[in-house]
């Protein structure tokens, strides 16, 4: 994934809840407007991001899927 985002988090291969807690934790390491670009391989991951970052107050800036393999960016609150 080739992104400008500040930081990059792998979590390919993790089911649930893996994913989000990786990213959580990803992302008390940014400051306010910086970017965390994640690449998911868990199908569940698309709800569990959009649902996320609702919580959270969080921005979804992007996401996809290609070939079983989910990209987001997410902004920092």
């Amino acid at each position: 994934m080739s992104t400008n985002a500040t930081q990059t988090l792998d979590a390919r291969g993790m089911n649930c809840p893996l994913p989000i807690l990786r990213t959580k934790k990803a992302l008390t390491d940014l400051a306010r407007g910086e970017t965390l670009a994640i690449v998911a391989t868990d199908p569940g991951s698309l709800k569990d991001m959009q649902a996320f970052c609702k919580q959270t107050g969080n921005e979804l800036v992007s996401s996809s899927e290609n070939q079983g393999e989910f990209a987001f960016i997410i902004r920092k609150s």
